[in-house]
């Protein structure tokens, strides 16, 4: 009978499928693997091999199988199998999760983190854009980890903004523009004009959900009181 089942059986898969380890990916040259738009750091010697990512909860897990791995790092020992090797929160699009102690030979700050990446011009646009000073540079940083849309655009007409009211005016408010984390379309112009009123920088802030405009109740704090008049402090019989 086992001879007979067997023309029927199918063969098992040789590695386990791939929904029941999440989804399949590479890891890239920066030792990352992208998920949901985010990059997540994973430890040094897997660039270009395949692994697993899935999410547990709020964290993301990478797991690798040992058996498949075209070449086997060092520090990756033992039997063939299904290791987890990274573990991350998961993070908004534009904010990468990177562990310093996956970059051991990267050059890092006194804290151990990797220190931040130069911005570097790809062409004489940027060029022009880092040229009006370090408000600029600031800017670029934060609004794409912010995962701000028409970069170009915006950074262009900051260059064009630049030559009517003076570089430093504009690399100010750029400046201002990062820290305060408003990068929409008339954000910078605003800043500018807001500056020109005299105002002070402090007061350009972001209103977040700490913050709100709604108009306080103590106005109504006496609502349905009775006022204490000369006639209520002597009534009449």
């Amino acid at each position: 009978m086992l001879d007979v089942e067997r023309t029927r059986l199918h063969p098992l898969p040789n590695y386990p499928h791939t929904l029941a380890l999440g989804e399949s990916k590479q890891v890239l040259r920066d030792q990352t693997v992208r998920f949901g738009s985010v990059r997540y750091s994973t430890p040094a010697g897997l660039v270009g091999q395949e692994v697993f990512v899935r999410v547990d909860g709020d964290e993301l897990v990478v797991v690798v199988d040992l058996s498949r791995l075209a070449r086997r790092p060092e520090w990756l020992q033992g039997p063939a199998g299904l290791t987890e090797v990274a573990r991350h929160q998961i993070a908004l699009p534009g904010r990468p999760v990177v562990d310093p102690a996956h970059y051991p030979n990267h050059p890092q700050v006194m804290d151990g983190s990797p220190r931040p990446p130069r911005p570097k011009p790809a062409d004489d646009a940027e060029a022009a854009f880092f040229a009006l000073g370090p408000g600029a540079k600031s800017w670029l940083s934060e609004a794409a980890a912010a995962g701000t849309r028409r970069m170009r655009v915006k950074m262009a007409a900051a260059v064009e903004l630049a030559a009517l009211v003076g570089v430093a005016e504009v690399d100010i408010a750029l400046g201002l523009a990062a820290t305060a984390g408003r990068f929409a379309d008339d954000d910078l112009l605003s800043i500018v004009q807001h500056r020109k009123s005299g105002v002070r920088p402090a007061d350009l802030v972001v209103t977040d959900e700490a913050h709100s405009v709604q108009p306080g109740t103590s106005a109504w704090a006496g609502f349905g009181r009775t006022n204490s008049g000369p006639a209520e402090r002597n009534p009449q019989p």
